[in-house]
């Protein structure tokens, strides 16, 4: 059975951006088009964070060690792996799509598949470990028509 059936929606997302788009026409000449594109700012964790990392006292004379301070960066990825969980969830309540493909790195895709609500991922049809984010939809639609193939 064909994957990229008419009205299926693909999720291409990475830890700080996603197109939700939707394949207007069959598998056999996909026609990806956006439905919805979510960004997040998300700067590296040297411009997150306030100050260096924290000491501690040891209990021995003079002894001191370093506290590792929270990786910002780390935990925005972890928290629109969040954001996207809720939009699925709220597209799939309104009927908006009965099939879903996803594409994203495989940290993004763990991420995804530990915040999804089962409503959603039980209209999951495929995982694609990739990340296509910054690729034009025409080549996104040539990526998967072969990989979905």
């Amino acid at each position: 059975m064909a994957i990229l059936t008419k009205g299926t929606w693909v999720l291409v997302a990475d830890g700080e951006k996603a197109l939700f788009l939707r394949n207007d026409v069959d598998a056999q000449d996909p026609d990806l088009n956006v439905v919805r594109i979510e960004e997040q700012d998300n700067p590296s964790d040297y411009d997150q964070s306030a100050n260096r990392p924290g000491r501690m006292h040891d209990g021995g004379p003079g002894q001191k060690s370093a506290v590792d301070d929270t990786d910002w960066h780390e935990l925005a990825k972890e928290r629109f792996a969040d954001d996207l969980a809720d939009i699925l969830y709220k597209q799939a309540h309104k009927g908006a799509f009965e099939r879903l493909v996803l594409v994203a790195p495989p940290a993004t895709l763990g991420e995804l598949r530990d915040k999804m609500h089962k409503e959603v991922s039980d209209k999951v049809v495929a995982e694609v470990d990739k990340t296509l984010t910054n690729h034009p939809i025409d080549k996104i639609e040539a990526l998967l028509k072969k990989e979905l193939a």
